[in-house]
């Protein structure tokens, strides 16, 4: 076995993949200057560096693809988690139940209030199980899936799968190739004008890519955070799609004025600011903790290392990389998570992602600022994984292509 040196790294590792977090940098500012002759380790450099935005996006976008569909259930209990913190209703009726009861008479039907029929937990009325409100209270994870399941279907464990799709396939797209591209250039550059600097480069990297990718895919992910939230009662009702959530954010804004309409459409905004606040940090945390993790793990094989290496030095640094990074920022998750859910529209505007914290801590402290902490870092681990080890490893194998022809 290879010892962990950075001269033992795989030559199709990019430079930007061979800087360790110990202050120093594997190429110097002699290296960077260096003729075609120089070490391996530069000259191998280039099939990274060369590699186009188009296949990095393919790579990312297929990676993307396969993770959404994965860990969408996970998604859809830290949602609804959140969203019944911040006084989402999943019990149908809004009046008190028992001021309910008392208004029924011997042959009420009442298939609007049964969480199942064959749950037992509620009194009979008439021919129909009437289930009190605990039914439809989620207390953790299992929880959501086992009432979600029972109430609403399997299927709705993928509820926003394809706000999802939509959503991840040009989030991570934009984010790993521009991530891939900002990382090369911030090391190159640092390398040869300050070396000290290198070992951030992840970081910058990360926060700049996240940025970018959020604020454009941001009107997605409201329309997912809304699918995935809201409970639709009315049996035989198909819930509405990415689409039509979108023209429900917009419809109250509507008016006769163009102006007014343009003005109206950062409504499909709401959040951002929060969604930065959390995927930004996410990012520096995510990468500055990956990127160690990985380039080490690959440092061990060496040049002897294939697609199955490659892909479990990935998955096992985007794994620990992304459970970390996700637990770190859950506060701001749930900030986002009712930012979005917000009905008011005038209110959605005003809300600050600084007054919704204080708002979180005042209602449930400590214990509301983590909710759903555990799907959150459920889903978040499994996905980094996911996504960084395929784009990686199909990184290696168009490497291996420019290699042979």
């Amino acid at each position: 076995m290879v010892g962990p040196s950075r001269h033992s790294l795989p030559q199709w590792m990019s430079a930007a993949s061979r800087v360790d977090f110990d202050g120093a940098a594997n190429v110097s500012r002699s290296d960077a200057s260096a003729s075609p002759s120089s070490p391996p380790h530069r000259r191998s450099s280039s099939s990274d560096t060369d590699m186009g935005f188009g296949e990095r996006s393919l790579s990312a976008a297929g990676a993307a693809f396969l993770s959404a569909i994965l860990v969408n259930p996970l998604d859809v209990a830290k949602t609804r988690l959140q969203a019944q913190a911040a006084g989402v209703p999943y019990y149908p009726s809004q009046p008190l139940y028992g001021r309910q009861m008392a208004s029924l008479c011997a042959n009420t039907i009442l298939p609007d209030i049964r969480c199942s029929p064959s749950c037992a937990h509620g009194g009979i009325f008439g021919a129909e199980a009437a289930c009190p409100p605990d039914c439809f209270q989620y207390k953790g994870t299992l929880d959501v899936f086992y009432k979600v399941v029972r109430q609403e279907g399997f299927a709705r464990l993928w509820r926003g799968t394809n706000a999802g799709l939509a959503l991840a396939v040009p989030t991570v797209g934009i984010y790993l190739p521009c991530y891939d591209m900002f990382r090369n250039w911030i090391e190159e550059f640092t390398t040869c004008n300050a070396p000290n600097l290198t070992p951030y480069a992840p970081l910058v990297a990360g926060s700049l890519a996240r940025s970018l990718a959020c604020i454009t895919c941001s009107p997605i992910e409201l329309a997912r955070t809304r699918m995935q939230a809201f409970k639709e009662f009315q049996n035989g009702v198909k819930p509405p799609g990415m689409w039509k959530t979108l023209l429900d954010v917009l419809s109250p804004h509507r008016s006769t004025s163009n102006h007014q309409n343009l003005q109206s459409y950062r409504i499909l905004w709401t959040g951002v600011g929060a969604q930065l606040a959390r995927d930004v940090p996410f990012s520096a945390i995510c990468w500055s903790t990956l990127e160690p993790i990985r380039r080490r793990l690959l440092a061990l094989v060496g040049e002897e290392g294939n697609a199955a290496s490659v892909l479990g030095a990935n998955f096992s640094a985007g794994f620990v990389a992304g459970s970390l990074a996700a637990a770190a920022t859950c506060p701001l998750d749930v900030a986002k998570t009712r930012r979005q859910i917000e009905k008011d529209p005038a209110r959605a505007l005003k809300m600050t992602t600084r007054q919704t914290l204080a708002e979180i801590w005042r209602d449930g402290g400590l214990k509301g600022l983590f909710t759903g902490v555990g799907p959150r870092v459920g889903r978040a681990g499994p996905s980094v994984g996911i996504v960084v080890s395929f784009y990686e490893v199909v990184k290696y194998v168009l490497h291996q292509r420019h290699m042979d022809s």
